[in-house]
């Protein structure tokens, strides 16, 4: 049975950086397309990043320069690399994986001064 397991998540102040981190147990993970979400307190959760097997990448307007996804397949983990961190970018973040519509557990960002 596949697992996600995330972590890299805390409190940074505004204009700082963080990289999460997303590890499959249990999978072919070099086929999977992967994403990243979030969902801030009071809102609907929503994709920021996703990359496919091929290493394609999309992200949401509102992280466009700031933010990087990746994956190492050797590693069975995919990342976001997140910069200029705003306040709004506070949200608790989960990596998904399309195919297997399965998500991982939640890390809490939180960008404040």
């Amino acid at each position: 049975q596949v697992q996600l397991v995330e972590s890299g998540g805390g409190l940074v102040q505004p204009g700082g950086s963080l990289r999460l981190s997303c590890a499959a147990a249990g999978s072919i993970f070099s086929t999977y397309a992967m994403a990243w979400y979030r969902q801030a307190p009071g809102k609907q959760r929503e994709l920021v990043a996703d990359t496919n097997s091929g290493g394609s990448r999309n992200y949401a307007d509102s992280v466009k320069g700031r933010f990087t996804i990746s994956r190492d397949n050797v590693k069975n983990t995919v990342y976001l690399q997140m910069n200029s961190l705003k306040p709004e970018d506070t949200a608790v973040y989960y990596c998904y994986i399309f195919r297997l519509n399965l998500w991982g557990q939640g890390t809490q960002v939180t960008v404040s001064s």
